[in-house]
């Protein structure tokens, strides 16, 4: 295991103030150029800037070092919190590896913190900025000019290659299902703003949660995991479908709602959530069917799962990181049985997820938090400021085809490639 020191390790901890906000404001527009943090849906949610400390962490039991880490810094600060809600108080934004014993996970503590959620509104600093010098909104430069995009890992060929080998895997009876993904290579004639890209995206999906964490940034339909106390929620997506025009539209919704191949993938990211948390939980609650989420540019199955933590002392009573561990990764990101999947992945992709598709969101002092998929998105590139990789997959089953599976990606990647184009 390897994990970096953090930034901040003076032996005296610093001061952790929360104040009340007079006034709710525009989340997104507080953040700077540089070093943006984002979990924002429908204008709710938390953004940050600065660093008050980082751990960068991987190797086996990479979650439950960062999960003590947390839990240390924690007890040693100073904590002053007069709003006492999720999210309040001290808060690590984090983004993990989809493989967090191979990749690099990462966990940052802002020095600044707003948040905003049901008519409240916050503002947390760490050691001594003042707790209500909220910066004023900065105007966002213009869209690029020109954008270049290129293959990534694969070519489409090749990509759809590599749908048919996992199809042939999976009547083989190797495994029920795989997802496979593909990046997407950009350049702009100017260096990407993340604020503009943040702020295309919330307008865009004002439905999915609007992340960033670390240069990754994206929206994303899927809450893997929500804790508030004992009580836990999960949104899992798997089956997908384009929009249409007029009726053209109901009759995709339709054959979405209606297809075996849709519905078997669908149960299979159901089932393998479920079979994680039940240990967890007293009570889980899950639909007897899914329902439909309708996004601009695409259509997913989804069902709502909602379940009650077992008490402190009972077994398996675990921390958020804990518990995020245990259902990462889940049937609707990689596969089943996973470590089939895993593999099939490792050797079919012929790309490095990083944090693609790995869990990402916060976590606060109490252990309440949120984390959803790092789905939707693009990694900015650190050596150049105007490039980034795009990332969209697929849940391929038995009857995929890979010209509809490269459609899927290609529908997916539009979400991002609007906000750069807008």
């Amino acid at each position: 295991m390897t994990a970096a020191a953090v930034t901040s390790p003076d032996a005296v901890a610093p001061a952790v103030t929360t104040v009340a906000l007079p006034d709710a404001p525009d989340l997104l527009s507080l953040l700077p150029r540089e070093g943006a943090l984002s979990w924002v849906r429908r204008g709710e949610g938390l953004v940050g800037w600065g660093e008050a400390d980082r751990l960068e962490v991987s190797g086996p039991g990479a979650l439950a070092e960062a999960a003590a880490w947390w839990a240390d810094r924690s007890a040693a600060l100073a904590v002053d919190d007069a709003v006492g809600v999720p999210g309040s108080g001290p808060v690590v934004f984090a983004s993990i590896a989809f493989d967090p014993a191979a990749g690099t996970s990462v966990f940052v503590v802002p020095e600044v913190v707003v948040g905003r959620r049901g008519g409240l509104a916050w503002m947390t600093t760490t050691g001594d900025a003042d707790p209500r010098d909220l910066p004023a909104p900065a105007p966002l430069p213009p869209s690029p000019a020109r954008l270049r995009y290129a293959d990534g890992a694969l070519d489409p060929a090749s990509w759809c290659g590599a749908v048919s080998a996992a199809v042939a895997r999976i009547g083989d009876g190797d495994l029920a299902k795989v997802v496979l993904a593909r990046d997407l290579l950009v350049t702009a004639d100017v260096p990407l703003d993340a604020r503009r890209l943040l702020d295309r995206l919330a307008a865009r999906f004002p439905d999915c949660w609007t992340f960033a964490v670390d240069g990754l940034l994206g929206a994303t339909p899927e809450l893997l995991l929500r804790r508030t106390g004992r009580q836990l929620s999960a949104r899992v997506l798997a089956g997908t479908a384009p929009r249409g025009a007029g009726a053209d539209d109901e009759r995709l919704a339709a054959g979405l709602l209606a297809s075996p191949k849709d519905r078997a993938e669908h149960a299979l990211a159901v089932d393998s959530l479920v079979r994680a948390l039940d240990p967890f939980c007293t009570a889980l609650s899950v639909p007897e069917e899914p329902s439909l989420l309708t996004l601009p540019n695409v259509r997913h199955l989804a069902t709502d799962v909602v379940g009650t933590q077992r008490r402190s002392g009972e077994r398996g009573r675990a921390g958020l990181l804990d518990l995020v561990d245990a259902v990462h990764p889940t049937a609707a990101v990689c596969g089943t049985p996973p470590d089939v999947a895993r593999a099939v992945i490792a050797e079919l992709e012929g790309m490095d997820r990083g944090r693609y598709a790995g869990p990402v969101g916060w976590l606060d002092a109490r252990g309440d938090g949120e984390f959803g998929l790092a789905l939707r998105c693009a990694q900015l590139c650190d050596d150049d400021p105007a490039s980034a990789r795009l990332f969209a997959g697929c849940g391929i089953v038995a009857g995929s085809d890979p010209a509809a599976e490269l459609a899927e990606t290609q529908s997916k990647f539009a979400a991002f490639q609007a906000a750069l184009e807008s």
